[in-house]
Order: C-alpha cells, then structure tokens, then sequence
C-alpha cells in the first residue's frame, strides 16, 4: 500500500464493533482496520502501533497455527498520513450507527491492513462476478464438565442459550433465539439445518449477509421476520435460480433458504489439509460431556442413544468448526476454576511486579507463547507458572468461542471447471467458495473478573427466571422431520 498515494474517496466505511472501525476499498480487495476509542482515552501514535501488532503477532504466530494458514489472514500494520485520516474520519462519520458513536475512530496514524473477507480470498482486486458472503459468529459448542464447577445447570445447558434470557430481559434482543450452537457443532446435518435457519431467523449479532461487499441482512432486532427473509430470498435467487420460473411466496423463499443452508453446511464440513500445527496438541479429554443442550429447540429424541447422548455424525476433523471447536476446548477449567489460578498470578504481581514481563502476560506473542499452550495438564501444583499457563490457554479459548467464519460464495464460471479444489456443490448448485476466520484479538487478562462476575450473572438469571420452563426438546408431538420453522411474527 502506497501510502503517498492515499485518496479518502477511494474508501468507505464498511462495519466496526466494540474496538474497532473498517473501512474498504472500492477498487481492491483491502480494508483498513483502526481502533476506537472514547473521547480524552486515546493512546499514543506508539501504544496504537504496539497494540496493532500485538493482534498482528497473535494471529500470526498463535490462531494460525491452531486454525491452519488458509483461514487466518492476520494482514500488517501500516503508517498512514494524517491528511488521508482526518478527512476519511469525516467521510465516515454520517455512516457510523449511532450506538456505535460514543467511541472514535482513532487517527494516530496507524491501521490493519487486511483482505476483504466479504470477498474470495483467490482475487487481489475485486472481481467482476456475483458474490455473496455469509457471517457466522458460532460462540461456544461444548458443554462444560469441569469438576470446579459449582452449579449443575451449567453442565446441561449451554452458556449461549443461558445468556439469551438475560439478553432479552435486559432488553438488548426482543425474543430469543432458537440457535443452539451445540447443534451447528454437532455435524449432524438435520441440527446443523436447523441451526442454520434460527441464525436466520433471529440473527441477532451472529449472522450477516453481505452481497458484492454490501451489507444486506443481519444485525437489526426490529425487523419483520417475514419480509426481510423474503427480501434476502429476493437478494439470493439468481444465484440459486438464475434461469428457471420460481414463482415469488413463501414457497420460493423457503426452497432458496433451503438451497442457501445446504451450501453452508456442506461448506463447513468441507476438510482441509492445511492443519497448521493444532496436530501437535492432544484433544482436550471431556468424558461425560454431553453433546446437546437441554434448553435446545431442536427435537432430539429420534436421534437419542442414552440420557446424556444423542446420535451425531461428528466433525471431519479437517473442518473449521472441528479446528474452532478444538481451540475453544483449552478453556478446560471453566472461569470458575480459572479464577483462583487470575488471583495467586494477581497476588504474586504485587509482591513482585518487575515479573510481569516474564510472565509474557503482555506478550509477545511468539514461538515460546505457543510452546507454553500445549501442557494441557489439570493437576494444578501451587505454582504461578501453572497459573499463568491455564490463563492463557483460557484467553485463547475465549478468542475462540467469540470468532466469526466467513463463508464467500460465488456460482461458478466455465473457468472454473479446470480448478476443482474450492469448489463446493449441491444437487442444484456449484459454487467457488473461500472460508475466512476474523475477530482473532486475544482476550485480555484485564477481562477474567468481569469474566467471573458475568458468568455468575448469566447463571443467576437463568436459575431464578427460566430454569422452571418447560423444556420443547423432548416433545413427542413436535414433527422431528422438519428442517425449517414456520417464521411466525
């Protein structure tokens, strides 16, 4: 990137979240990443550089290895001019949500530079052809089954579907989801489907659509189910019916969500031989766990082995949920085992604080931090370095359970026929396909008591106000057959 050559026009705004603001590129398949902050918290042009690097080195050096080189794309720090920033701030300013504006967008002069993940990951510039990508944010598929655990609920339902009740009586969503994410982690395809359209259903913050680079679906609570799905089928038929006489409904809807959720899933299961180095570790032992959440709203019981078990396909372990789903299980104590080990390390920082870099609590995030993830040993033997190595497996088990998967979709072209290694397909469909993973930032180690304080928060609510309600997942009645809902408003 040429820097003197930079043209705020050239640039428009693209997404941002809690720490972060995007801008894209309308010509090339690039954003630029910058950080948020609030007003009079600003960080130095220094500690903007070093905090950009840290989520460069950790994603390069840590995630990559766990998620393999094809997925993770950690980009590279870059020195912008200050009379490019201050008017793409401006710029960009009328198309920030206003929930978003109580941070700004930092103009130090550092960003990322990233590839556009919206996009196919084989094109250095924004390809002349129909492109649709899909979000997922999956967060946790396992149940936990640490012997710290003190409340028995949390090893039958899942931290997800326990957090949708305080979401909801908070008031942040109107109704709740019935995504479970055990079931898109189960690989069992009847529960992946179904996860699938309750994404789409209730998409909260866990499912976006983009079209050629466009947002068009996801992130809105007031939305009429009905028509926006209608819309988004609107969006998405040409690529799935591009010829045939499909008459508009409800019918043509539901056969085009259909169409879409079987290319998901069979996008998801999809395996890679680029295993990066997570084959250096060994699984993470969960014996007991169970492998559905009783709070789930798909009918299991046809699938049903025994009280604690249902019958699942499993991952391909070439998969990225089965990648995903291996990092996020190096959270092997809970946060209420985790949390003793966060207070010896706080109180041994006290005593002496000159040990804080030794700890590599701050980084860098290297070759040695990688080395130290792999004692997956649980017999804790009262030392700080104990500590410290379950702390950071945990943090990168939390940055785990909070990533989101790209899936970029495009029908493919007579080119394509001689390169069949991307290509994806269904009775109906064939598509070019690339699967990203972003938001890989590592947790900080600042976060484990408000970690603490909000898992107990969740479990409270969940055991005073919903916890009596009777469960639909065993329900004889229910028609198990169904793979789509009736949207109801």
């Amino acid at each position: 990137m040429e820097a003197d050559r930079m043209d705020e026009n050239e640039w428009r705004y693209h997404g941002e979240g809690n720490k972060s603001l995007v801008v894209c590129h309308t010509q090339r398949c690039v954003v630029l990443r910058f950080l948020k902050f609030l007003p009079n918290r600003s960080k130095t042009a220094e500690e903007v550089y070093q905090h950009l690097q840290n989520i460069l080195d950790f994603g390069k050096h840590v995630m990559k290895q766990f998620l393999g080189e094809n997925y993770v794309h950690h980009g590279e720090v870059v020195k912008l001019p200050l009379d490019f920033l201050k008017p793409l701030c401006l710029r960009v300013q009328s198309e920030r949500p206003e929930s978003r504006c109580e941070k700004e967008m930092d103009v130090s002069g550092y960003a990322m530079c990233l590839p556009n993940l919206t996009r196919l990951q084989t094109f250095p510039f924004i390809e002349h052809r129909p492109i649709f990508c899909i979000e997922i944010k999956p967060k946790c598929g396992f149940i936990p089954t640490s012997p710290h655990i003190t409340k028995e609920i949390k090893k039958k339902v899942c931290r997800f579907c326990m957090h949708q009740h305080l979401k909801v009586a908070k008031g942040k969503w109107k109704r709740i989801s019935k995504y479970c994410p055990l079931d898109l982690f189960s690989g069992n395809k009847r529960r992946m489907h179904f996860a699938l359209m309750s994404l789409l259903q209730e998409s909260q913050n866990n499912l976006k659509v983009f079209k050629n680079g466009e947002l068009i679906y996801g992130c809105r609570d007031d939305q009429d189910h009905q028509s926006d799905l209608n819309e988004l089928a609107h969006h998405l038929k040409p690529f799935f019916f591009p010829t045939n006489g499909l008459v508009n409904g409800p019918q043509s809807t539901m056969n085009i969500l259909k169409e879409l959720i079987q290319v998901l899933t069979n996008t998801l299961l999809t395996t890679s031989a680029d295993s990066g180095r997570s084959e250096s570790f060994k699984s993470v032992p969960i014996p007991q766990s169970r492998n559905y959440c009783e709070s789930g709203h798909v009918c299991t019981e046809p699938l049903r082995i025994n009280k604690h078990k249902i019958e699942t396909a499993g991952l391909p372990k070439g998969s990225i949920l089965y990648k995903t789903l291996q990092a996020q299980m190096l959270d092997m104590l809970d946060i209420e085992g985790l949390y003793p080990l966060y207070k010896r390390v706080e109180k041994y920082l006290v005593e002496c604080p000159e040990e804080r870099s030794t700890l590599l609590l701050d980084g860098p995030y290297d070759e040695t931090f990688f080395e130290k993830l792999k004692d997956l040993s649980t017999d804790d033997n009262g030392s700080v370095e104990y500590a410290v190595t379950k702390i950071q497996q945990y943090r990168v088990a939390m940055t785990a359970k909070d990533c989101s998967i790209m899936i970029a979709l495009s029908p493919t072209m007579q080119e394509d026929r001689y390169d069949q290694r991307s290509i994806i397909k269904t009775a109906r469909s064939s598509f070019k396909y690339s699967v990203s993973i972003l938001d890989l930032d590592l947790k900080p180690y600042e976060s484990i008591p408000h970690q603490y304080k909000r898992d107990s928060k969740i479990v409270s609510h969940y055991l005073n106000h919903e916890e009596a309600a009777p469960s639909p997942i065993f329900k004889e009645t229910e028609d198990c057959t169904l793979l789509l809902h009736k949207v109801t408003h």
